[in-house]
């Protein structure tokens, strides 16, 4: 059984969400402000984490900028009642593996979170892989150029992977979203660009200053050689 920290100051959403969840095989324990949270992570490993932006004592984004410092393999759902794109973007850009929007479907939260689970545990991953003057361990989630290494989120990890192993060929978005997220694009949906943002800040340019990560308008992403 999976364990979930659920963290949202509306204790009726997470007494619901809570019960779903619990009905679909998580055991969820929840926290309805950051302090709580914190003090859970202290005592627990939870499986991942869902988090809400808005908390009573300060932002959901902080505590996720902490939470990647600290705990940078730990899969994040970020949720937001505001829905704004604005919040959207900053949680992903701050290495939230995920994002919904509230009110959201107790079971898309549980897809998505299923999603986000399978590719924290791939069945079956390279224990290595070498490119140029950058090593990959998808087992790690850790990327090291010139032997500084960086530790990735659960979907720059597998972003990563999927682009490493087929290095100059193109890869459609619907298809790397598909690998990296688990599911597939929606209209507007910006998840995959701000993945590969984020990965692009970490890995840096080749040597010679051009990016290791190449986009192709309208079609997809590939790793340059």
């Amino acid at each position: 059984m999976s364990e979930l920290l659920l963290i949202d100051d509306d204790q009726e959403l997470c007494e619901l969400l809570g019960s779903w969840l619990g009905q679909e095989g998580f055991q969820v324990r929840a926290c309805h402000d950051g302090l709580s949270a914190r003090k859970a992570l202290a005592e627990t490993a939870p499986a991942a984490v869902v988090l809400d932006v808005m908390l009573p004592d300060g932002s959901g984004l902080e505590l996720l900028k902490q939470l990647r410092n600290e705990h940078p393999e730990l899969p994040v759902l970020m949720l937001s009642a505001r829905g704004e794109p604005l919040d959207r973007i900053l949680g992903l850009e701050l290495g939230a593996d995920d994002y919904l929007a509230k009110p959201c479907d107790p079971r898309e939260l549980t897809a998505r979170l299923r999603a986000v689970l399978r590719r924290s545990h791939p069945a079956a991953v390279s224990s290595q892989i070498e490119l140029g003057d950058l090593t990959f361990s998808p087992v790690r989630g850790v990327v090291s150029i010139d032997e500084q290494e960086q530790t990735l989120t659960v979907s720059e990890s597998r972003l990563l992977e999927a682009l490493l192993k087929q290095p100059g060929e193109p890869l459609d978005k619907q298809e790397l979203a598909q690998l990296a997220l688990g599911r597939k694009l929606t209209l507007y949906d910006r998840s995959l660009d701000m993945h590969v943002s984020n990965l692009r800040k970490k890995i840096g340019p080749h040597p010679d200053g051009r990016p290791r990560i190449v986009a192709l308008r309208s079609r997809g992403y590939y790793y340059s050689l």
